[in-house]
């Protein structure tokens, strides 16, 4: 069973506003065993919207649309689904009373162009809407040589829509025979490598067609691979991923430095209380971040014993005693703080002019086994700069422990 999700509305198509829906349907989805192969946004245009309605009940046995059934004249989802499925529009006179009864509670008169949200295509049913006045759309709808194609279409306001799928399409897509089998997901996270140099190490794991399926992609330096598997249970999906797993960990090593949330601070603090050994740090180019991202990992475990930040070779000199050097300031940060391990990052390279090559940023990790000092070219998406060099400071302390 394949679904698709639609998102309907010009607030969408044009960015003025993030698609949560699509994203919270498809999780939801997925529990139930329903794969989502597609995601589709259309604006408030009639005859666009056919055609993304005709070309989903196509190709995918479930569709959830949200948007498009307000009161107002560019809410059209119920005249595009009439249209696509060859259908008339006829008045729902229970949908009708509900949609009044509201309007009652809330003691306000109804508009009367709020009784074409009780119109509804021929032959559909009715989701309820407890606490707005759009209800949803429940419609089969036939192909030839195909299974039939089961389409909802709910309100775009997050909150009733969330309701009425728990509510209404969740138990009916579970009665129509989903819910028979679970999609698990698992996600293995590293940092040390490119996303492709990752992908070689790996013997026919990222492949088409392959089952558990993995995907791999890139987040802020950091490479993901996401594994995913069917099951009848849970513990049957998460059974099929472990191979892949073992297989992904066992062929990537120590480039591997957790999974799902897991970030390089969680790792680097996880050994600093496995060891009980502390780590302390001086930063300069990077400005604070490794000493935030620790802090909020230690969460006040003396694991971490603080952080200095630095801007200047003379501030370098006055609080640490010590020159611009990164090894020298990796050791005198350890001093200072009476930790097992000091580590610093260096100053950034100017860019400004842009060098013909690309210069060195340096960082360094002071221990009880001495000093190891690194560099590595300072060059990427300037958005990712900072992001990507304090990556490298922490995984310099995490192979370092690891060793």
């Amino acid at each position: 069973m394949h679904a698709e999700v639609i998102s309907i509305g010009d607030e969408i198509i044009s960015g003025q506003l993030l698609d949560t829906n699509c994203q919270w349907l498809s999780q939801r989805l997925e529990e139930l065993g329903v794969r989502v192969l597609y995601h589709s946004a259309v604006g408030d245009e009639l005859e666009a919207m056919v055609g993304v309605f005709r070309l989903a009940i196509g190709r995918a046995d479930v569709i959830v649309t949200t948007g498009g059934l307000g009161p107002t004249a560019d809410d059209l989802t119920r005249e595009a689904l009439a249209q696509a499925t060859g259908r008339k529009l006829v008045l729902d006179a229970r949908a009708l009373e509900q949609i009044r009864a509201l309007f009652a509670r809330r003691k306000r008169e109804m508009p009367k162009r709020n009784e074409s949200q009780a119109m509804f295509p021929e032959g559909s049913r009715v989701v309820p809407n407890p606490h707005g006045t759009a209800p949803g759309i429940d419609l089969e709808i036939a192909r030839p040589g195909l299974a039939p194609c089961r389409l909802f279409a709910l309100p775009g306001v997050p909150d009733e829509m969330k309701e009425m799928w728990l509510g209404t399409v969740a138990p009916e897509l579970r009665k129509a025979g989903a819910g028979r089998q679970v999609i698990r997901h698992r996600r293995i996270k590293c940092f040390g490598a490119g996303e492709s140099q990752m992908e070689a190490m790996l013997p026919d794991v990222v492949r088409r067609g392959r089952e558990p399926r993995v995907g791999i992609n890139a987040s802020q330096a950091t490479i993901i691979f996401r594994v995913t598997a069917a099951g009848p249970t849970e513990q049957a999906a998460l059974a099929a991923m472990e191979p892949t797993l073992h297989t992904i960990r066992k062929c990537l090593g120590n480039l591997v430095f957790g999974e799902e949330d897991d970030e390089l601070q969680d790792a680097v603090v996880r050994l600093l209380r496995q060891r009980q050994q502390t780590l302390a740090t001086v930063e300069w180019g990077t400005a604070g971040l490794v000493a935030d991202w620790l802090g909020s990992a230690a969460q006040g475990d003396p694991c971490y014993r603080g952080g200095l930040v630095l801007g200047a070779e003379a501030t370098v000199q006055q609080v640490l005693g010590a020159g611009p050097d990164v090894s020298a300031m990796a050791e005198a940060c350890r001093k200072r703080f009476g930790a097992d391990y000091g580590l610093c990052a260096g100053p950034f390279p100017t860019l400004d002019p842009p060098p013909a090559e690309p210069k060195p940023f340096h960082y360094a990790l002071a221990g009880p086994g001495g000093v190891t000092a690194r560099a590595i070219p300072f060059a990427a998406h300037p958005a990712l700069l900072k992001v990507l060099c304090a990556k490298h400071v922490l995984n310099l302390a995490r192979l370092a422990m690891l060793a």
